[in-house]
């Protein structure tokens, strides 16, 4: 028996049927150990030395494969073809050696790019062994992101109260958003005059013509800056005679776009279907791990993390076999083409991704995938044929007008192109990120040179320059690639998390900084300048896939990082938060004191009048303050809402006839159906919850409808035959089977998800099993240590999400993502909840005090408080100032455990 490692429960069933009762495939759920969110987990003053834990949810899993294990022959690590599917292989390894689970069992490990029974089957003819270069850059990458979280993190927290963590890539993508943010405001618009005549040929043809020239002198875009400058050449061109000075017509080809790459999918897919690059990345992965075919589990795309933008040459025959079938000869070139990567090292998985049969064409599997699929499997489909295809054939013609008037000489010209022979764009065209019309694309009617024009008419325009335009999630993937910044595997995670933090927001398709989000950078951009530079961040990734290719050291890297890192965080510990806010305030001012339409003081407080606003930071974040506090306590968040929030009518319900509005409630937005007087004596109006991420004023009728008529039946499960159903819960979209519910995962969209995906999500949490804790509640995630209570966990209750310990609750803030509360966060959840009487104040095991820290940050274990007495806030003097605590209860120094973000650099594999 040959015993085969994957990741995914849905893998290991299809390749277990591709290789037979010989082997037995089990599933890893993806990763199975990471860094412990805690201080010293990686150790810079120990050569680095990392302690890797196993993830509870894993432990289970593990000892599944240790006990298949004993009656193996061989162990075969099959995880995915990049360097997370590399490190899951060494991960496994290692725990199954520390078990002691292995004896004389042989180790291979095989890769494929597509799981079809030919890709599986030919892998397992070529095995090699874990490659070491592959692992390294993993851990590199994984200390990296964990030492910048947990050691610029915490400054954060000091010098900024109510921010939130900082990653090492995230924090140089949101510097992407809010540096725009910061064009934008500092922007001044420039007044410019066009002037477009409509000119008609002899043969009634009308077209037109810019003017670009007048009295031997070339004007450009913005050369016309004034309503009277546009008149005088108005009159000149009403009054003057025109006729065709030159034609120039030029032959030009344009050639296929290479097959897609992870960031180009990404974009095409924001562009064409407006997914958003988690959600592409989601479906990509259910394309890769198949659908039923003929009763066969087939793979239909490669596998889709990759910067490759070659495929493999059975591929290439196969497309141009298509082409002729599908277009004809005239669309096969002579000679297929090859493609090679932009990217300096394409480190990822080698091949583009593609269909891994292109003879199964969109309509041929439309009726096996649900919608999302379908468009999704298209776009890889035609991108790839496409291109194969031959280059398409233009006429670009260009025709330069005299226009006299008296003694003036005026120039207009007027362009234009014909496609000759569409080529591959009879199949594709790539999309764009701006609406901008191309007046190139236009078709110009025939014409000669000393051909005499008539003026039909002359539109004089006034514009106005406009900022650049913010990014959206398909123009930020393709600014981070041409900077270098990320990998593909992280792009779509990345986003994710500075939009699950607050730092952006996602609105009509365009990314908005947040000001928590400008703050942050703000203080990065000052303080640590060097780590948030795009070079400096873009010569760190490659020192990355230098480790990949073996050519350097990955601790050699993170000493030389490590060296100046540590250096620039101990030059700001010294620095007060009243210095820092100062700087902050002095490089936002723009943003947060925006000029007053009565031409008044900005900074002026509108509430005393003599006092002056400025930055000041409080336990939820920073915010806006008048100088007199506390005389006068005016206060502002940094920017002022549009009123985004509030009510909106979008329409009528075309069944019920009833108005569906937006409306602002006690616990955030909401969307109703009707008013009360609509509804019978003690019915409620129709209620629907707006979902997490997802902006009111991004809400049209359509989108509110769906989430109305929630929850809504997916289909009827084939093996039990009731339904399974997807819904909105407390916690989250889900999809339900009876007593099971399911968690929708990032890029499940509840309004879309077809049968096929429902019943592997409730699969696999059947599969998991039902994580309970001592009286069948869930006993929650452990975050860390609390200076005297012990234990901190993040639970899941019947009115939300909280943080317990040594019996204080304290509620999570509406406003804070449960799975991303940080260990400080919590302290100071629990310590508001103590001090206001909370919950009971129990005395920490022995085993879990902590000492004080040698700075005075850290506070002494506290005695158990009196039954009938209410436990009291107590600052730090007076914490000092206690008896020391008793000996029996003191615990050995160590250092302060911090939650920090440290995730950034995961892919979506676990």
């Amino acid at each position: 028996m040959n015993l085969v490692i994957v990741e995914s429960p849905a893998k290991a069933k299809t390749i277990n049927k591709y290789l037979g009762s010989s082997y037995e495939v089990l599933a890893s759920f993806g990763h199975v150990r990471d860094l412990p969110a805690k201080n010293g987990s990686v150790d810079p003053d120990a050569d680095f030395q990392m302690i890797w834990e196993i993830d509870p949810k894993a432990a289970g899993r593990l000892n599944d494969i240790a006990k298949a294990l004993k009656g193996a022959d061989k162990l075969i690590l099959a995880t995915d073809p990049d360097r997370e599917g590399e490190a899951i292989s060494w991960h496994v390894l290692e725990v199954l050696k520390q078990k002691r689970a292995l004896t004389d069992q042989k180790i291979e490990r095989v890769v494929f790019n597509a799981i079809t029974k030919q890709s599986v089957t030919d892998a397992m003819k070529h095995p090699r062994e874990i490659d070491g270069a592959l692992v390294d850059a993993y851990m590199a990458r994984r200390a990296l992101d964990y030492l910048v979280g947990f050691t610029l993190s915490p400054v954060l927290w000091r010098k900024l109260p109510g921010a939130r963590s900082a990653g090492r890539v995230q924090s140089v993508a949101l510097r992407l958003v809010c540096d725009r943010e910061m064009e934008i405001e500092k922007f001044v618009p420039r007044e410019y005059w066009s002037l477009i005549a409509t000119l008609a040929t002899p043969r009634g043809d009308n077209f037109e013509a810019r003017l670009v020239g007048a009295d031997g002198k070339k004007i450009q875009r913005l050369d016309i800056g004034t309503g009277a400058e546009a008149e005088d050449f108005k009159k000149a061109i009403e009054a003057a005679n025109f006729k065709v000075s030159t034609v120039e017509a030029k032959p030009a080809r344009r050639n296929p776009y290479a097959p897609f790459t992870t960031s180009t999918l990404q974009q095409e897919a924001s562009r064409k279907l407006g997914f958003a690059p988690a959600h592409t990345m989601r479906i990509a992965q259910r394309l890769y791990e198949g659908v039923d075919i003929g009763g066969e589990t087939v793979g239909l795309i490669t596998y889709m993390r990759t910067d490759g933008v070659q495929i493999d040459p059975s591929a290439i025959t196969q497309a141009r076999k298509v082409i002729a079938e599908d277009f004809g000869n005239a669309y096969v070139p002579d000679a297929p083409r090859q493609y090679q990567a932009k990217a300096k090292n394409a480190q990822e998985a080698h091949e583009a991704i593609r269909p891994t049969d292109l003879s199964r064409r969109p309509s041929d599997v439309s009726r096996r995938l649900d919608a999302e699929q379908a468009k999704l499997y298209e776009l890889i489909w035609i991108r790839t044929v496409a291109s194969q295809m031959e280059s398409a054939e233009l006429e670009r013609t260009t025709v330069d007008i005299e226009a006299k008037a008296g003694s003036r000489v005026l120039e207009l010209r007027a362009t234009g192109q014909v496609v000759k022979f569409d080529g591959f764009l009879a199949a594709y065209q790539e999309g764009r990120d701006d609406d901008a019309e191309d007046e190139d694309a236009r078709r110009l009617p025939a014409m000669s040179e000393g051909e005499a024009l008539k003026r039909e008419a002359l539109a004089v325009t006034q514009h106005f320059t406009e900022p650049p335009p913010r990014y959206s999630e398909a123009s930020l993937v393709k600014r981070m690639e041409e900077l270098g910044i990320g990998r593909p595997s992280t792009y779509a995670s990345i986003l994710q998390v500075l939009k699950d933090r607050g730092y952006v927001r996602l609105e009509k398709k365009r990314l908005y900084g947040e000001d928590k989000g400008r703050v942050v950078v703000a203080f990065l951009e000052n303080f640590f300048t060097r780590y948030v530079e795009y070079d400096f961040t873009a010569a760190l990734e490659e020192d990355l896939d230098r480790i990949s290719n073996n050519e350097v050291s990955w601790k050699q890297v993170l000493h030389d990082f490590w060296k100046g890192f540590i250096g620039a965080v101990d030059d700001i510990k010294e620095l007060r938060v009243a210095q820092v806010l100062d700087v902050l305030d002095d490089m936002l001012g723009p943003h947060i004191y925006p000029a007053r339409e009565d031409g008044g003081d900005p900074r002026q407080c509108p509430s005393c009048g003599t006092g002056k606003l400025n930055l000041k930071a409080g336990k939820f974040g920073a915010f806006v303050g008048c100088s007199n506090y506390p005389e006068c306590r005016y206060t502002r968040p940094l920017a002022s809402d549009s009123g985004a929030d509030a009510d909106r009518v979008l329409g009528t319900d075309p069944d019920t006839g009833l108005e569906v509005a937006v409306k602002s409630g006690r616990f955030g937005p909401y969307i109703q159906l009707g008013e009360a007087k609509d509804y019978g004596e003690g019915e409620k109006p129709k209620r629907a919850g707006i979902p997490k991420g997802t902006s009111p004023s991004d809400v049209e009728l359509d989108v509110a409808l769906k989430l109305l008529a929630l929850p809504r039946e997916v289909g009827k499960h084939p093996e039990t035959g009731q339904p399974i159903k997807a819904g909105i819960g407390r916690f989250g979209p889900y999809v339900q089977h009876e007593k099971t519910y399911a968690s929708l995962e990032a890029g499940d969209d509840v309004h879309n998800i077809g049968l096929n995906r429902a019943v592997t999500l409730i699969a696999e949490k059947i599969a998991k099993g039902p994580s309970k804790g001592r009286f069948g509640a869930a006993p929650g995630r452990a975050i860390g240590e609390h200076p005297t209570l012990g234990e901190v966990s993040v639970k899941k209750g019947r009115y939300g999400a909280y943080v317990t310990a040594g019996g204080v609750n304290a509620t999570i803030p509406g406003d804070k993502a449960e799975d991303a509360i940080t260990l400080p966060e919590a302290v100071a959840l629990l310590d508001e909840r103590a001090a206001k009487g909370g919950g009971k104040a129990k005395k920490a095991p022995a085993k879990k005090a902590a000492a004080k820290k040698a700075d005075g940050e850290g506070k002494p274990a506290k005695k158990a408080a009196p039954k009938k007495a209410k436990p009291k806030a107590e600052t730090a003097a007076a914490s000092k100032a206690r008896a020391p605590v008793k000996a029996k209860t003191s615990a050995p120094k160590k250092r302060r455990q911090v939650q920090a973000c440290g995730q950034e650099e995961r892919c979506q594999n676990g």
